[in-house]
């Protein structure tokens, strides 16, 4: 295990009824709060009432920006920095997933930035500050509520990049499981999916060259505990345990704490995916079962002893040859996304294979970007190929 320092400055505030304390948290930051907020959910399953009435009772102004979309774009985000500019708010609150907690974390770095904010994506910038963010989450997914990591497209040119800085992880983060007892299947499993994903990425992508009992452990029992907890879901959607456990593994998964000492981590699943998602507006976790088990195939002369582990400890397969057990454990991966109702190939997803060499173009922008330089894209080409 290598040299690393973990901190984690998020306050969670996580069960049943706690919603009601988001004035009190908000208020510590400042009196004037711009709402971040979808398509509207919020108001049918009752968060909004939820959210307005401690504001309120925490004597708060608001500023509402709605309408983010499940693809977040970079456009709104940036009517959304000149909102909270010209109304002089102090705090921003994204109240559901992923796509509106990385707008608001995008408003509140480029509300402080006195340049194009697209410049933080493309790091020719980096963020110097941000106003606080507190987050109350719908959608248990990205861990976006706990760490200190934003994704946004660009129209032009249907770029997908990302932003990290401590400056913008959220300050307070609430998660009621109930709040999650509305959510459809296809974004119950799409969830499920995403942490699975953040997870594997770092367990098959460090730079660590003696894998760590104990990281190993945390990726493979909260990788169990997702999967059990999800096929309870799809079948009861109001198990209050079965959703409460997803919420809290899904956050833990990608808050930093399972690649501590894992030295660096690449994510060329996540790279790959994001040009799906930006060129077809493909739900993130539909688009990252399509490309993962796509992605093991092509790296299984490398990484075989590692595929072969996750599929003996998560899957239970039994045999000594390496190779063997991996390709069974890429098989069962993708039956079990599969068994949820996540698509596992491009044709599944409706997406053209004459497309694959458009896919690879995009995906090679942000390939250079995030500095892989293992994926030329020719590489991207071969595995978009093995995910047709």
């Amino acid at each position: 295990m290598q040299n690393f320092i973990f901190e984690n400055p998020t306050k969670i505030i996580f069960g049943q009824g706690q919603i009601k304390r988001i004035g009190q948290e908000a208020a510590r930051f400042g009196k004037k709060v711009l709402l971040v907020y979808g398509q509207g959910s919020i108001k049918k399953n009752g968060v909004y009432d939820q959210v307005m009435t401690s504001l309120a009772e925490s004597n708060l102004s608001v500023v509402e920006f709605l309408g983010v979309r499940s693809n977040p774009v970079l456009s709104h985000a940036v009517e959304g920095i000149k909102a909270a500019k010209r109304e002089g708010v102090e705090v921003i609150l994204a109240v559901g997933g992923g796509s509106v907690i990385d707008t608001a974390k995008t408003i509140a770095a480029g509300v402080m930035a006195d340049h194009d904010v697209w410049d933080l994506f493309t790091y020719k910038k980096t963020i110097q500050a941000a106003l606080p963010v507190l987050t109350v989450v719908t959608i248990s997914a990205s861990a976006s509520e706990m760490n200190a990591a934003a994704v946004i497209t660009r129209e032009e040119g249907h770029q997908k990049f990302s932003i990290r800085s401590p400056h913008i992880q959220p300050k307070v983060s609430i998660l009621d499981p109930t709040v999650l007892f509305t959510l459809d299947r296809a974004y119950s499993a799409y969830s499920a999916v995403d942490a699975v994903t953040h997870m594997l990425e770092g367990y098959f992508n460090n730079t660590e060259p003696n894998p760590s009992p104990l990281q190993d452990g945390l990726v493979e029992g909260l990788m169990k505990t997702i999967m059990g907890a999800t096929e309870t879901i799809l079948q009861h959607p109001e198990d209050y345990d079965a959703r409460a456990n997803m919420m809290w593994a899904a956050t833990l998964a990608f808050n930093g704490l399972t690649t501590a000492g894992m030295g660096q981590v690449a994510l060329p699943v996540h790279m790959i995916e994001h040009s799906l998602s930006a060129l077809y507006d493909v739900a993130h976790g539909a688009g990252l079962s399509i490309i993962l088990p796509g992605w093991m195939k092509s790296q299984l002369p490398s990484k075989a002893g590692r595929f072969a582990k996750l599929a003996r400890e998560v899957f239970g397969v039994a045999g000594e040859n390496d190779e063997e057990a991996a390709l069974a454990g890429i098989d069962r991966l993708k039956r079990w996304f599969s068994l949820i109702g996540s698509p596992i190939s491009l044709r599944e997803a409706g997406i053209p294979g004459q497309d694959i060499e458009k896919i690879a173009e995009n995906a090679f922008v942000l390939a250079q970007v995030w500095g892989l330089k293992a994926y030329p894209k020719e590489t991207i080409t071969e595995i978009l190929e093995l995910c047709n």
